[in-house]
């Protein structure tokens, strides 16, 4: 299956977008040759105070500010957007929304059920797009694929070289099969093992993944990396440094308890500080 229906989520809160990042996700569709649409949602902040307070602070007239700037951002990010993928020919839907702020995590997980997968740039690293990810990946039953523009920036073009994380689990195997469209179109697939750090990945784990694929027409080559009782996170950082591929598909790991979403180290470390692009999968 192509990844035909992929969307775009735009931030406006507390910060815009970069049009770098939109244009990074516009050029990486087309290279895919789906159709891509844009989702802004305009916050609205829910303030509670007493009249006293406001008085003094001003603290509703600082949250329609907040407001007011949020939906300007939306509007000038999907003009914007609109714009590119017009011009690159594979412009979709265009949608503006209205959610509390703490509810737009849930607004953008909604929408991505429909859709093959949805792209999420990053800004800062403690934004609120980690929020976004984070529940697209445990709340939609589809990928999402996240990048930061200027660090782990998505190429414009079809990803040259793609590494797969596999540990033989679920998740890595619901990523493999996700991105199975983007790995066809790969001119290099390397599967990533890391050895020594979970007790299922030993040496040859990953022969079957290569089989699997090269039924499908993908040729892959395997790298068995000891863990050497190193952090997962600063082992994927120096395989990445190493190989510089133009994206990491692995298996989200991790779970919601009461809201608030738990995850693994592994996933909490690449999206904290993401080294390449992600293509992640639950």
């Amino acid at each position: 299956m192509a990844l035909n229906d992929i969307l775009l989520h735009i931030d406006s809160y507390p910060e815009a977008t970069p049009k770098a990042a939109i244009d990074q996700a516009v050029g990486f569709v087309a290279a895919l040759g789906g159709t891509l649409s844009a989702l802004a949602v305009t916050v609205t902040i829910d303030i509670h105070s007493n009249r006293v307070a406001d008085y003094l602070v001003h603290i509703s007239d600082m949250a329609h500010e907040q407001e007011a700037e949020s939906l300007a951002a939306c509007q000038a990010s999907l003009a914007y957007f609109r714009s590119q993928a017009e011009a690159a020919d594979i412009l979709g839907q265009v949608s503006l929304e209205t959610a509390d702020l703490n509810l737009l995590s849930e607004r953008v997980a909604l929408r991505a059920r429909t859709r093959d997968v949805t792209i999420v740039p990053l800004a800062g690293p403690y934004d609120g797009q980690i929020g976004v990810v984070e529940s697209v990946i445990f709340s939609s039953g589809r990928p999402v694929v996240v990048f930061r523009a200027g660090e782990s920036s998505l190429s414009p073009l079809t990803p040259a070289k793609v590494v797969v994380a596999w540990d033989g689990s679920r998740c890595a195997a619901r990523a493999l099969a996700d991105a199975l469209p983007i790995l066809k179109l790969a001119s290099s697939v390397r599967i990533l093992t890391i050895l020594n750090e979970k007790p299922v990945t030993v040496a040859g784990v990953s022969a079957d993944v290569v089989r699997h694929l090269a039924a499908h027409g993908v040729s892959a080559e395997v790298d068995e990396v000891d863990a050497a009782r190193r952090p997962i996170g600063q082992v994927l950082d120096a395989y990445i440094a190493a190989q510089q591929p133009d994206l990491l598909v692995m298996g989200a790991y991790g779970h919601s308890r009461l809201r608030e979403f738990i995850l693994g180290g592994a996933t909490e470390h690449m999206l904290r500080a993401p080294k390449a692009p992600l293509f992640l999968s639950h």
